[in-house]
């Protein structure tokens, strides 16, 4: 665990910079790792994200617009096209070679905007983590949005590597009995580029949101599969079914079952972007159980911002004070593990710059 309330950024990594929706009416202004960007679609509909600087006179190029070229600057209305590069200047014909803005590259996959904030060269796609279930709407119709945080960007994957904390900080929402949450049982194994966990809840009261989705009379088999892909994504299963139907075994008997996304994209190194996405596996047929499944889930995360921006003003006091761990920190412990082996990696590894 660290002794400090925040980790570096790893840059050399994939970042969810925006969901496709946000840029159906313009230009969007988003923060990561302290650089201001503008993220926006260009004459042929791709998504580009530049330094939100214009090389002129140094206005944001956030507060311009699309034209037909590119994206122009609304000072003095240079416009630029998707790779940074001026191609317009009011009043002359000709473009200094010079004037062009810092690019990022972005891949659009699976209804998620995906941004690489390292070195261009070593942009992989294939890195890219694996979301099916925004391309499968019959079977998972899901809703997603995205919310600032003000605090260190894994403290997030820290509060999901411990669920002992649904049945305090959700004890309204999805949180349960805190004995029942105490008792789960726990597979925790290291993955090549993070980690995996089980929580098994058998014969386990409700939670009320559990209630609402499918009317559930009595106790339940509750389970929880989380993948933790480093550096900030985890991909999250939830079922349950009625006590006694061995859930083990048979998890897709009629019952209760979602996908979660969550990605923590820092902004600084005491806030991140928290982007989240909820695809319903239960009632795929009626619009009102996805609405229903979000509507319970944002004050359920809401909940969780709450609690670790209080954490991180807590943390900020006394920023080298040693935190204790716990029996329950084992998969948080793993995932830090996996974080700081990227870190190391990049660390030691010659920017394009000293390369020069």
């Amino acid at each position: 665990m660290p002794d400090t309330n925040f980790e570096p950024f790893v840059r050399n990594a994939w970042y969810i910079a925006a969901w496709p929706e946000e840029l159906e009416d313009g230009l969007v202004a988003r923060t990561i790792m302290n650089q201001p960007l503008v993220i926006f679609r260009d004459g042929e509909g791709k998504a580009s994200a530049l330094e939100d600087r214009c090389c002129h006179r140094g206005a944001p190029l956030s507060h311009g617009w699309m034209m037909e070229k590119g994206l122009q600057c609304g000072y003095h209305g240079l416009i630029f096209d998707g790779g940074g590069k001026c191609v317009a200047v009011p009043g002359q014909d000709a473009v200094p070679s010079v004037a062009q803005v810092r690019s990022f590259p972005i891949v659009e996959k699976q209804q998620i905007i995906w941004i690489w904030m390292g070195e261009a060269d070593q942009a992989d796609e294939s890195k890219i983590i694996d979301y099916p279930y925004h391309d499968m709407p019959d079977k998972w119709p899901h809703k997603k949005t995205s919310f600032t945080i003000n605090s260190n960007y894994m403290m997030m994957m820290d509060n999901l590597m411990d669920l002992t904390h649904l049945a305090f900080v959700h004890r309204n929402t999805i949180g349960g009995n805190p004995e029942a949450h105490a008792a789960a049982e726990m597979v925790i194994e290291p993955t090549e580029d993070g980690c995996h966990f089980e929580r098994w809840m058998i014969d386990s009261p409700t939670p009320p949101t559990y209630v609402k989705a499918v009317g559930f009379k009595g106790n339940i088999d509750r389970w929880h599969r989380f993948d933790y892909v480093a550096p900030t994504s985890v991909i999250q299963n939830n079922g349950a079914i009625d006590v006694g139907k061995d859930a083990r075994n048979n998890q897709d008997q009629p019952g209760l079952q979602f996908q979660i996304l969550h990605h923590a994209t820092p902004e600084t190194e005491t806030s991140f972007h928290y982007f989240w996405s909820v695809a319903n596996g239960y009632r795929q047929d009626d619009p009102a159980a996805t609405q229903q499944l979000y509507d319970e889930s944002y004050p359920t995360f809401l909940e969780d911002k709450v609690i670790m921006e209080a954490q991180q003003q807590r943390l900020d006091l006394d920023p080298t004070r040693p935190l204790v761990n716990i029996q329950a920190d084992k998969a948080l412990f793993l995932a830090r593990q996996a974080l700081h082996r990227m870190i190391e990696a990049e660390q030691s590894q010659p920017t394009a710059a000293a390369a020069e």
